[in-house]
């Protein structure tokens, strides 16, 4: 895809925000038409798509600890990752293996076989929202950092207690790319403009060197880099996004002609071609949008708003979150 001076300039859509936002936390985005995706990159990014979305309301940043202990001190929820699992959905599995509990990134001490996440991710018993270490872990310290170790349930269900819903991919990437078509990041084309650090990523050789050039070795405070033109933050980098979507690696190139319900530029995906035909557990996958701190471009070079990534919705790790979106009332 060219970046000439057509795909750089801001959109023209110039919508007002139809009254007062639901809460202060969140930004108006406008209704209008993305283009979806990159050539640039990985082949799941692929084909440059149109999408057009009406206007929605967007929170401002990633859901944090402080909001999801809310959300649990008013309902007593129990997230996936504190609850055992259930053998009947993990075939051939020992059973021992079946504790509660989530992925955590473990840092090797010297380079690995980078085709081998087990190198560095872990299933640690006792990790969870409120231990995002492992056991031992708080968030005393964290609480304006965005939850993490929330499977797709567990998001969802936040969601509906605020009110809200998730977003989907195209209404999260019209959103992220804040006005600017056709950039590889949020903020434009370059980088590392000026030398500044955009956002909480990866620098160094991963998953073994890291340099914390950005001040972080992990998660961040949320708002800490630069908001979009929308005054939205950590749309890249931080932790990852869950949206609605059903995840596929081969979208159709070309789509049938939509009825007046189906619109044609969205991929049409259905949760049973979300599964990874390699898995024996045969779990559905989501989108996942925007990267983590976890991203470096020697090896997952997506903190970009076109990258996405499946995520079976079973599964809660160190990198994952989640923000939300709220409708116009009619």
């Amino acid at each position: 895809m060219t970046h000439d001076s057509d795909t750089r300039t801001k959109t023209a859509t110039d919508e007002t925000p139809p009254g007062e936002p639901p809460e202060p936390e969140m930004e108006w985005i406008p209704g209008g038409t993305v283009l979806m995706g990159s050539e640039e990159f990985y082949p799941e990014e692929r084909p440059i798509r149109e999408a057009s979305v009406d206007g929605f309301w967007m929170n401002r940043t990633p859901t944090t600890n402080r909001e999801f202990t809310a959300f649990v001190n008013d309902t007593g929820y129990t997230t996936v990752a504190e609850r055992d699992p259930n053998p009947e959905n993990y075939p051939g599995a020992d059973p021992d293996a079946l504790v509660a509990g989530s992925a955590v990134f473990r840092q090797p001490g010297g380079p690995v076989n980078r085709r081998d996440p087990s190198q560095w991710w872990e299933h640690v018993p006792g990790a969870d929202w409120r231990h995002p270490l492992g056991p031992d872990s708080d968030i005393e310290d964290r609480m304006d950092h965005p939850v993490v170790h929330v499977a797709y349930e567990d998001a969802e269900a936040f969601a509906e207690w605020a009110g809200k819903t998730l977003p989907t991919e195209a209404q999260w990437e019209r959103a992220a790319r804040g006005r600017l078509e056709g950039t590889r990041f949020v903020w434009g084309d370059e980088h590392v403009p000026d030398g500044q650090l955009m956002a909480n990523t990866w620098q160094g050789e991963f998953p073994h060197e890291n340099k914390a050039l950005d001040g972080y070795e992990r998660t961040s405070p949320v708002g800490s880099f630069p908001a979009n033109e929308f005054g939205l933050y950590d749309m890249a980098g931080n932790v990852w996004d869950w949206t609605q979507d059903w995840y596929s690696a081969d979208p159709p190139t070309s789509e049938p002609e939509a009825s007046c319900c189906t619109p044609a530029d969205l991929r049409t995906v259905t949760e049973e071609q979300s599964v990874d035909p390699r898995d024996p557990s045969e779990i559905p996958r989501k989108v996942l949008k925007g990267g983590s701190h976890l991203c470096a471009p020697n090896y997952c070079f997506r903190y970009r708003p076109a990258a996405r990534y499946p995520e079976p919705i079973d599964t809660s790790t160190s990198h994952v979150g989640f923000r939300c979106v709220a409708p116009v009332e009619e």
